[in-house]
């Protein structure tokens, strides 16, 4: 899964970049260079998962970002074509005021940017779309065959919906309409996270940043939704040792840190949920989609346990946990044996049975 950060200058979209991934970025190279890096996704149910084990290996479940640089209006361009290889956008919004960092707009407006960079998005894809519909009407005229119809009649819809300043990952689409342009990467269509960067004095009302900053038409968009952060405090966070990180928290009247719940966002929004195996060479993490059957589980592990997939003997994290190992689980009548049609639950602690 690949998260591409957009942003204007001068937002903390590549400050947000460093926090998460641990990589060093040149301050001044922010503005304009793209960089790529690799996210360790937080998982306190791996912690207790290998108490019981004592693995020699953790390891958990990792999203790739990507810093795209060059946001401002000269390469806007050049920088959302980068966009078209990402999974999920996630747009960093500036609502902290300081004035020794200027506003590349002038003023503190977050409402403003989230709008004016989605219609960047939304004028990229309007770009795409005419010349493909002039293409497509000088196919028609020497021949009408119905998937060039399809896909003419659904970009049409797409235009329109663009035209109305409405991003196309609000258009509603059937299976078909969605098959037939399945292979153009529009940019307003891909799920988008807006992120919120507050200011230090607001760290412990990030819960009611969106009403008190009215930005409630962010939230309750199809494919979108919206996480407050305060950018200085994860940065002084992601300095310290795991006790003075809870302090600090726990000093601004927070349980966690705000990129905790940044990439938890990110996987709701793809639809992504994550189920562990365990055993005492290694703990682990595995992504996969909501709804995925137990065999495609077993296949995001090795295509040879897909293929020879016998059954999954699975029990919930927290009985696991209070039983204290698989066999009193198993005493406990909490480890179900299941077939390859079983619907994955998030945090299945689940033990492969297959041939070869």
């Amino acid at each position: 899964m690949q998260t591409g950060i957009i942003g204007l200058p001068q937002v903390g979209k590549t400050t947000l970049f460093r926090i998460l991934t641990k990589a060093q970025v040149e301050g001044k190279s922010g503005a304009s260079a793209t960089h790529v890096g690799v996210a360790k996704v937080p998982e306190p149910r791996l912690v207790e998962l290998a108490k019981l084990y004592n693995p020699k290996k953790i390891t958990y479940a990792t999203v790739n970002y990507v810093d795209l640089g060059g946001m401002q209006k000269e390469r806007m361009r050049d920088a959302l074509a980068q966009l078209r290889e990402v999974d999920v956008i996630a747009h960093v919004i500036r609502v902290f005021d300081d004035p020794s960092v200027p506003h590349s707009e002038g003023s503190i407006d977050p409402l403003r940017d989230a709008t004016n960079l989605d219609l960047e998005l939304m004028l990229s894809d309007h770009d795409q779309i005419t010349r493909r519909l002039e293409r497509l009407e000088k196919d028609l005229k020497k021949k009408s065959e119905p998937a060039l119809l399809l896909e003419k009649n659904t970009l049409e819809k797409c235009k329109a919906h663009v035209e109305a300043e409405k991003a196309l990952r609000e258009l509603e689409l059937n299976g078909e309409e969605r098959k037939s342009i399945g292979g153009f990467l529009f940019l307003s269509a891909r799920p988008v996270l807006y992120v919120l960067n507050l200011g230090d004095d607001e760290a412990d009302k990030l819960d009611t940043a969106v009403e008190r900053h009215k930005l409630g038409s962010l939230q309750g968009r199809p494919n979108a939704a919206v996480v407050a952060i305060c950018g200085r405090l994860e940065a002084e966070l992601s300095e310290m040792d795991e006790k003075e990180a809870a302090e600090l928290l726990a000093s601004y009247g927070l349980k966690e840190p705000g990129l905790n719940r940044l990439i938890r966002a990110t996987y709701d929004l793809l639809g992504l949920i994550q189920f562990f195996t365990a055993g005492e060479p290694e703990v682990r993490a595995w992504t996969i989609r909501k709804g995925a059957t137990a065999v495609k589980a077993a296949g995001a592990i090795h295509s040879d346990i897909e293929k020879g997939f016998i059954r999954a003997e699975v029990v919930r994290w927290n009985d696991l946990l209070a039983a204290g190992s698989l066999g009193a689980a198993r005493e406990k009548a909490q480890v179900r044996l299941e077939g390859k049609e079983y619907v994955v639950q998030e945090g299945d602690v689940i033990l492969f049975r297959h041939s070869g």
